[in-house]
């Protein structure tokens, strides 16, 4: 198994702790202050990892060019609008129709790597990642009365243009990270990884910090109030992050976002096994679509 497969995997089991932590302090906090811990927290973690890196082996880290610091502070400023545009939903009237657009995510990502940075996508991962992206569809509208015709007559609709624009922000900043990481030119791909991490960590804690300092002190205070469970999401988001990054360069970035939908499969798992919630037929059928569409996505690469 190519190893790239259990790093995203691991990275999307973490994902899904950190995002489970950060709804509960999302209760003390502001949307932008609860996602601003993910980054202040996790960046000690992310310079811990690569001193560690660093400090067990013989590679001098390289002096980076001008392009890698584009690529990172790029993505890095597309990962906060993406988050932004994506909190702004909870308050939107069509939250439905703009998180089921914002799904769009991993095919704006093989689109950006293709156009943007000439990557090639085989014809079997394509048809995964499709079919993938139906299944997390399935299960965004299964609660709900929408229908495939209402979300294309809604596509001009403010929310789905947010959602559409939060996919879009998510996809370029991963195909930025891999750019970046690969920028280096370094052998191997853990310290490259580590590296592009860290310095993009760095970039989006100084952004947000300068922007609660100038707009919002009381979340940011209330942020370093909370540290313990702050601290929790940061662990946890970094050691995410870290796998994300790794994988992001070992293999093509739409492979790896496409392949980290099965985050919502363990969503879904423990919501049904542990909290007893009922699943209805359409998510019944969009988790074996997500999981059918993985397996046709791994076998196509």
């Amino acid at each position: 198994m190519p190893l790239w497969i259990p790093i995203t995997i691991a990275a999307a089991f973490l994902q899904n702790l950190r995002s489970a932590l950060q709804r509960q302090l999302a209760q003390d906090l502001t949307a932008t202050s609860a996602t601003y811990v993910r980054f202040l927290f996790g960046l000690p973690v992310a310079l811990l990892y690569l001193w560690a890196l660093l400090a067990t082996s013989d590679v001098r880290l390289p002096t980076p060019s001008v392009d890698f610091y584009v690529y990172a502070a790029l993505g890095g400023v597309a990962q906060i609008i993406g988050t932004v545009l994506l909190v702004a939903l909870f308050a939107h009237r069509n939250f439905v129709v703009g998180t089921t657009y914002s799904k769009t995510e991993t095919v704006q990502t093989a689109l950006f790597g293709i156009f943007v940075f000439g990557e090639v996508i085989t014809v079997g991962a394509g048809i995964g990642i499709a079919v993938s992206l139906v299944g997390v569809i399935a299960i965004s509208m299964a609660r709900t009365e929408a229908t495939p015709a209402a979300l294309i007559t809604s596509l001009t609709e403010r929310a789905a243009l947010m959602g559409i624009g939060s996919g879009a922000a998510y996809g370029l900043a991963a195909v930025c990270y891999r750019a970046g990481s690969l920028s280096l030119n370094m052998d191997g791909f853990l310290i490259p990884a580590a590296l592009t991490l860290a310095v993009v960590l760095s970039i989006q804690t100084v952004l947000m910090t300068v922007w609660l300092v100038w707009r919002d002190r009381t979340s940011l205070r209330a942020t370093l109030k909370n540290w313990p469970a702050s601290l929790a999401i940061g662990i946890a988001g970094a050691l995410g992050s870290i796998g994300w990054f790794t994988a992001m360069t070992l293999q093509n970035a739409a492979y790896v976002r496409a392949l980290g939908q099965i985050e919502l499969v363990f969503t879904f798992a423990v919501s049904w096994f542990w909290f007893r919630e009922q699943a209805n037929g359409k998510e019944i059928a969009g988790v074996l679509l997500i999981i059918g569409g993985l397996v046709v996505l791994v076998l196509g690469t």
